[in-house]
């Protein structure tokens, strides 16, 4: 992010400029504001999301992410199946291990699916999303919530754990917004119609949308 005096505020990334993982899929604008640069943001974002896993984080276009976020994948997850959750065979690898080996290690009966971030999402300061949650469009995740089940579109939640308060719009605005989609116009739309996006006007919304 740049300010008008040209000052470059670096704590301020948009992620797909600064992840290269396999694993994560980021779209276009989403942005993290730290409050403090870091060297891994994959790592911090994510930090049990590895380049092996089966899982994959996948975080739509013009998501807010702020400070402190963690997305905690499946690959965090112990088996519980049995009488302890000790990861024996963590501490037990050697230079006999194959990568069908490694890779059983993340094959648990109760392990969770992707984890999916949709489009135009807000993500307060210290939430925390648990493995194979959806998070739909246009929603908003309260600070320091914990989020442990899928959030409908255009929905702000929160609390541990994290509950809807209420929606953003009515069903019909909202079943609107998700039909307009406007995080998928060309880029050039999009700037010429910043108004219309960030207002509450559905009308000139869906004339910008034909524009």
């Amino acid at each position: 992010m740049v300010m008008p005096d040209g000052t470059v505020v670096k704590t301020v990334v948009q992620l797909n400029q600064v992840i290269d993982h396999p694993r994560m899929e980021i779209g276009d604008f989403t942005y993290f504001g730290h409050l403090e640069e870091l060297e891994d943001y994959a790592g911090y974002l994510a930090p049990y999301l590895f380049p092996p896993s089966p899982e994959k984080l996948v975080i739509g276009k013009f998501c807010q992410i702020a400070h402190g976020v963690r997305i905690i994948t499946s690959s965090a997850n112990h088996d519980t199946s049995g009488f302890s959750t000790y990861p024996f065979s963590n501490f037990t690898m050697d230079s006999s291990m194959t990568m069908a080996d490694v890779l059983k290690l993340f094959d648990l009966p109760d392990r969770k699916g992707d984890t999916v971030i949709g489009n135009d999402v807000w993500i307060g300061m210290g939430a925390v999303l648990m493995p194979g949650v959806t998070i739909g469009d246009g929603a908003i995740i309260s600070a320091y919530s914990v989020v442990v089940k899928d959030v409908e579109p255009y929905t702000i939640v929160g609390g541990n754990p994290a509950k809807p308060l209420k929606p953003r719009f009515d069903e019909k605005t909202a079943k609107a917004l998700l039909d307009i989609a406007w995080w998928d116009w060309p880029k050039e739309r999009i700037e010429a119609n910043i108004d219309a996006i960030t207002g509450a006007n559905l009308a000139a919304l869906r004339a910008a949308a034909v524009s």
